[in-house]
């Protein structure tokens, strides 16, 4: 059975440890510690098709960049460099078979000893990168008409339970049910709060509200610092909106103009309603969809000035 078959949504090659392998190769012993205890490092990345017709990989470099430095706040070993895994995620997308893809590289633990603890030194550590074809994570209505979103019951991590600015994959367990809780109940995603009740991000996304012109997102004590939430920030800058980073209650979104998501698999993503209520007129607002128009502008290459986040392939 061929991988496409198998996986219709995947790339036929996967990378791992450093070779292009089939994707039905691509699997794991069932003492893999991490499958056991979570512990493991991801990313989450987007090749676009690019104006002039090439293949772009949108702020490679910073990703793998964090991907790292994942790696050392979870204290898990990698033998290769930022540069050495974004040419791994290059090598990706030119064997995806896609015309434009999202790449998932993973850092785990692989078949070893079930103990709790591990051995950086000698426990087998993986990494892989595969390509899949993914379209707009919450949906095109969502995307089109704005998503229905609602508080969760699941908190967001504590800074000093869950190393936060890591992108590890057990911390996203908290996430997992949030998303089902949501699903479950007819709303496309939930918001988490932090621990103190104070809104925090989505169960995969970042958050923005605008009001009365200004925009606010929430600090980053307790939330992963989005490349995509940096990506709004710099285009706020760009359009001479002044922004804020500050703590926030949930009923600042309720009575929010506009509320909009950003990450990697839901880009910019308006927000139409929250717990039954219409934020704004319930529908997409214009400072979000300009903040969309020009996101895109940048990831498709046809705005020059930041050709810099795009990694040719």
């Amino acid at each position: 059975m061929t991988a496409n078959k198998k996986f219709p949504k995947l790339g036929t090659k996967v990378w791992w440890n450093g070779e292009m392998i089939p994707a039905e190769s691509a699997t794991l012993h069932v003492s893999a510690h991490s499958l056991h205890y979570g512990l493991g490092v991801f990313e989450g990345i987007r090749a676009y098709k690019q104006k002039d017709g090439g293949l772009g990989i949108f702020r490679g470099f910073d990703h793998m960049r964090r991907f790292v430095d994942s790696c050392r706040i979870s204290g898990l070993p990698t033998p290769y460099s930022t540069e050495e895994l974004l040419e791994a995620c290059k090598s990706t997308v030119r064997e995806s078979g896609f015309e434009a893809c999202y790449l998932r590289p993973i850092g785990f633990l692989d078949a070893g000893p079930l103990g709790v603890a591990f051995d950086a030194n000698t426990h087998p550590f993986t990494i892989a990168i595969l390509s899949m074809d993914w379209g707009k994570y919450l949906g095109a209505d969502a995307a089109n008409q704005g998503a229905k979103i609602k508080i969760s019951s699941f908190t967001r991590h504590h800074p000093n339970i869950a190393m936060t600015k890591a992108k590890l994959t057990g911390n996203y367990i908290n996430s997992v049910m949030a998303k089902v809780e949501a699903k479950q109940m007819g709303f496309d995603e939930g918001i988490l709060l932090d621990p103190e009740g104070y809104v925090a991000e989505g169960s995969g996304e970042n958050l923005f509200v605008v009001k009365r012109g200004k925009v606010i997102t929430p600090s980053v004590e307790s939330v992963l610092e989005g490349i995509t939430r940096d990506t709004v920030i710099q285009i706020l800058s760009d359009m001479g909106v002044s922004y804020q980073e500050r703590r926030m209650s949930r009923d600042e979104l309720y009575a929010a103009d506009e509320v909009f998501f950003s990450g990697t698999a839901a880009e910019i993503t308006p927000i139409a309603e929250i717990d039954f209520r219409k934020i704004g007129d319930g529908r997409p607002g214009k400072l979000t969809q300009e903040i969309s128009k020009r996101f895109f502008s940048i990831v498709t290459g046809e705005n020059s000035e930041r050709k810099a986040w795009i990694d040719r392939v």
